[in-house]
């Protein structure tokens, strides 16, 4: 009689590697590879550094991976990782992750294909083509919630860091001079930002600047709650997901966040004086 499916992503995980045949050093890389992905599909933040090899992953079900939100999930946290880690780290990590899974679906452990969005990373994975005119006209004709429009619209229009845009405040804000106030980095937008803003800080006064549709746990650290309404932070993963969830529409396997950031512009050459 074969053995029951296991309920928790880790079991999951020893048991694939003990059927990989693999070394012990290599089952210890692979084991770290797959701990990789939980931390995104748990909703935390995930640890980096020395850290990452030694912290505990979460407890995750199995059949979180049998969720429809979840290949959003994992593009989101490669995403992220193509940031952290070099392509070829990245890319062994995908392809441990991509092995794990055919052998989970094959054990019929598994319904459907997760890791079936996730490509290889090239050595310019870092830096992906931004949105040609075009896409962005289509994009900014969506028909998204007021919060995507304003985020989408500023992370073009100021060239900013995701990381950066989740990290303003309401009183980072210069709304007249349409920049952030010193000390922190200089951000500065344009029209589009400029009339979305004032529509999504309606009643606000203080607090995260991008929101969560809920009200933040209790544990929420009084920097990243709304004193107003009570509710988060909106993190890099929820607004990662979102964005490639509405531009699945416009492209197969949607968009990332990162391709909002204008191309960088090339400095016009002066004609010689005559």
């Amino acid at each position: 009689m074969p053995p029951q499916p296991p309920v928790e992503y880790a079991v999951a995980v020893e048991r694939y590697l003990a059927a990989s045949g693999l070394g012990a050093a290599s089952r210890r890389v692979y084991r770290i590879a797959l701990h990789t992905w939980t931390w995104a599909l748990a909703d935390r933040p995930a640890p980096t550094g020395p850290e990452r090899r030694r912290a505990r992953p979460p407890v995750l079900p199995l059949a979180r991976l049998d969720h429809p939100d979840t290949p959003a999930r994992l593009l989101a946290a490669a995403d992220r990782r193509a940031g952290e880690a070099d392509p070829r780290t990245l890319n062994r990590e995908l392809a441990i992750l991509r092995a794990a899974t055919s052998w989970w679906r094959a054990q019929d452990w598994i319904d459907t294909d997760p890791a079936a969005g996730l490509r290889p990373h090239t050595a310019h994975a870092a830096a992906p083509a931004p949105l040609t005119p075009e896409q962005l006209h289509t994009l900014f004709a969506l028909g998204a919630p007021l919060r995507e429009q304003t985020l989408w619209r500023l992370l073009h229009e100021s060239g900013a860091t995701v990381e950066a845009v989740l990290a303003l405040d309401v009183d980072d804000l210069d709304l007249p001079g349409r920049r952030t106030r010193p000390p922190g980095p200089p951000l500065r937008w344009q029209t589009g930002t400029a009339r979305l803003l004032p529509l999504l800080l309606t009643g606000r006064t203080a607090g995260p600047l991008f929101l969560t549709d809920r009200r933040a746990p209790a544990a929420t650290p009084a920097a990243d709650r709304c004193p107003h309404t009570g509710r988060g932070r909106l993190s890099y993963r929820r607004a990662a997901e979102l964005f490639t969830a509405r531009t699945t529409a416009l492209s197969p396997g949607g968009w990332t966040l990162r391709r909002l950031r204008p191309a960088a512009r090339t400095p016009a050459r002066r004609t010689p004086a005559p």
